[in-house]
């Protein structure tokens, strides 16, 4: 049997911006699955890459990469939306 587990969790908003750390191809299948937002390449990749580590055609960390990519370029990937809240409330606050 394949391991599904990441070797690092990858950590997202969702909801109402609470973080959920997705550390199984499993759980970032299912995240992609309930994805509200308008679906583009980078939701049908992760999904399709997903899917094909769960049949065991590629690894957890081939998964672990689309679904951070998908993240990243959804704006919810915890650090980099972190980071971008914080630079805009320090520019809000030296701007008053």
């Amino acid at each position: 049997m394949t391991n599904h587990k990441f070797n690092e969790p990858v950590s997202v908003f969702v909801g109402l911006g609470f973080p959920h750390e997705v550390s199984t191809v499993l759980d970032a299948y299912h995240l992609l699955l309930e994805w509200n937002g308008i679906p583009d390449l980078d939701h049908d990749g992760a999904l399709e890459v997903c899917r094909k580590a769960l049949n065991g055609d590629r690894t957890a960390e081939d998964a672990r990469g689309a679904f951070e990519r998908f993240a990243r370029t959804k704006g919810i990937l915890s650090e980099e939306a972190l980071e971008r809240a914080a630079a805009s409330y320090a520019q809000e606050w030296l701007s008053a």
